[in-house]
């Protein structure tokens, strides 16, 4: 599998190497509110962006390549 490239081309733009943590961090919340809203009989939260900013991410954006690009970085591809 050295050889093996991603079928989307698009990587994070950060420096940080996962977001798993904020991802963590943001689900537990939102079940949180969502357990909340149900014991006070209230409609509870249908999306994660009613209770987290997902911009707060530690990956807070994702950039596709084009071929131009993909000539001048073939290792940005490879998974």
């Amino acid at each position: 599998m050295s050889r093996s490239k991603r079928k989307t081309p698009k990587t994070g733009l950060t420096t940080a190497e996962s977001e798993k943590k904020d991802k963590v961090f943001a689900h537990r919340k939102f079940r949180r509110a969502s357990k909340v809203k149900i014991k006070s009989n209230e409609e509870p939260p249908v999306n994660l962006n009613e209770v987290s900013d997902i911009w707060n991410f530690a990956k807070d954006t994702k950039k596709y390549y084009d071929k131009e690009d993909l000539e001048r970085y073939p290792k940005a591809i490879r998974k």
